[in-house]
């Protein structure tokens, strides 16, 4: 019951006074990112969810458009700002993704919505994640966020969705708000803590 019907309704009965409450700290954070990062505002990405279903993710963007002298984007590191680091270290630059809980693109509590590429290096137990809709946040995510090795994130991801219910949401939900006001297990660049997957799959995968 919870899992099929209560989980949805809660979602969107959360993320829409959310949005309504948390209203004027987006239009300030729009305009403030406007003004220090440039625009577009609003990050966008494609990424797989319920069933691998591709949505568009939303979030503030945390870097600058700055570019080396052929024109080409510097390094993530190089254009990560003051600001923008704030931004992912308080979890604010996540706000948008509150429209795609709305949605029914994502839930409050779920797998963390990965890239898309990754899709054909899951193992067959590792594909459970995509059962449920992708969470703002999740077990992983409270179990050490991006500092989690891949096969020891993934498994969480599983583990959630095996163990899914109503008092374990609750747990993470409470789980994540003492992280956030702690700004514990947060990285700033994710490439360099958790490596790129299909980049450690398939240098496994040609090593055997």
């Amino acid at each position: 019951m919870y899992r099929r019907y209560i989980k949805r309704m809660l979602d969107v009965i959360i993320s829409g006074i959310a949005l309504v409450v948390l209203s004027p700290v987006i239009l300030l954070l729009f305009l403030l990112v406007r003004i220090k990062l440039g625009s577009p505002v609003i990050f966008r990405q494609e990424r797989p969810g319920y069933e691998t279903r591709i949505f568009t993710l939303r979030k503030f963007r945390t870097m600058t458009d700055a570019r080396d002298e052929e024109g080409g984007l510097l390094p993530d590191a190089d254009r990560l700002t003051g600001f923008g680091r704030l931004l992912r270290k308080t979890s604010l630059d996540e706000l948008p993704e509150l429209w795609n809980i709305f949605r029914g693109d994502m839930s409050l509590i779920g797998p963390r919505p990965l890239l898309v590429s990754y899709l054909p290096y899951y193992t067959k137990r590792e594909q459970l994640r995509h059962t449920v809709r992708p969470g703002l946040t999740g077990l992983a995510q409270v179990s050490g966020r991006n500092f989690l090795e891949w096969d020891k994130r993934l498994e969480k991801d599983v583990e959630y969705v095996e163990q899914l219910s109503f008092g374990l949401d609750v747990k993470i939900f409470f789980a994540t708000i003492k992280q956030v006001f702690a700004h514990e297990d947060v990285a700033e660049d994710t490439d360099v803590v958790e490596g790129n997957l299909a980049e450690i799959r398939s240098g496994k995968a040609e090593k055997q």
